[in-house]
């Protein structure tokens, strides 16, 4: 009896575990939209879905409307891009290598001359 219990209780768990994941928004869009990556359309399947993130268009993680208006899935390669292409845009990437201000061959003739 005390297994009955046990097992019941585990399962109730289990069920309650699955029905909080149907509200998050990655099990959403997973619901409503085809596992396609939306820029460079590798398919998934049920083994490599763990593989394709929600991303959030307007860049807002707080902007989860249920229409899944703001979504697109995309592959975690294509999702890592597209945050850094972003972080570019705005400035926040990596700095621009500074600009040489030394020239090794400025005095080049000079050298060879000086050698004849």
């Amino acid at each position: 009896m005390a297994d009955s219990a046990k097992l019941d209780r585990i399962v109730a768990d289990a069920r309650r575990a699955a029905d909080q994941r149907s509200l998050t928004y990655r099990d959403q869009a997973l619901k409503i939209y085809p596992w396609v990556c939306g820029r460079c359309a590798r398919t998934f399947t049920r083994e490599n879905v763990r593989e394709l993130t929600v991303h959030h268009r307007d860049h807002n993680h707080d902007n989860n409307p249920s229409d899944g208006s703001n979504w697109e899935l995309l592959c975690v390669y294509c999702h890592d891009n597209e945050h850094q292409r972003q972080l570019e845009a705005t400035g926040g990437g990596e700095a621009s290598p500074a600009v040489a201000t030394h020239s090794p061959f400025a005095d080049l003739k000079a050298m060879l001359e000086r050698k004849k």
